[in-house]
């Protein structure tokens, strides 16, 4: 409920919201599906060392530098998954981001209930070798409120062949 309230202030604060003046003007708040524990998962999170930095594809020539920071293990439903999660490394420099970790997914709700390019989940470094995945915080790239933004592209690699009913639904 929090991550909603949060991103519900921000997307109606004129300075930080994606949206357009008449999409902002009529903005009541986001879609969200109802929160589901069963999309609250522990995965197992093995970090990838070795992996050679890499030039993410995006909506627009903007390339922004990752790398593949890892691969999280994980059961939904009683089905394995795995994706891989990244690091951008231009943030890495930074005091407020320099653990964060970008995941990008696909799932079979994209272009039905969710947005057809796919959906986003904001993690950091584990200290261990696990990392908890809370779906219901999955969230749009701003991509899908205006085309006035670039937005990396989910890597083919990082779809889900299950619907994953969690989080925020399609911008209408």
């Amino acid at each position: 409920m929090k991550f909603q309230q949060e991103i519900n202030e921000k997307f109606g604060d004129p300075q930080r919201t994606p949206l357009s003046d008449k999409d902002l003007a009529e903005f009541k708040g986001l879609d969200f599906f109802k929160i589901d524990s069963a999309f609250i998962v522990k995965a197992h999170f093995l970090r990838t060392p070795a992996e050679a930095p890499f030039r993410m594809q995006t909506t627009t020539d903007r390339k922004p530098v990752y790398v593949k920071y890892g691969e999280l293990y994980f059961k939904i439903k009683g089905e394995d998954f795995k994706l891989n999660v990244f690091q951008n490394q231009e943030l890495i420099s930074d005091p407020e981001y320099y653990n964060y970790l970008f995941l990008p997914f696909t799932d079979l709700t994209n272009g039905e209930t969710t947005y057809s390019g796919g959906r986003y989940l904001d993690l950091r470094i584990p200290e261990g070798d696990s990392i908890l995945l809370d779906f219901n915080k999955a969230y749009n790239p701003y991509c899908a409120y205006s085309g006035n933004f670039s937005c990396p592209i989910v890597p083919a690699d990082n779809h889900l062949e299950i619907a994953i009913p969690a989080g925020i639904k399609n911008f209408k």
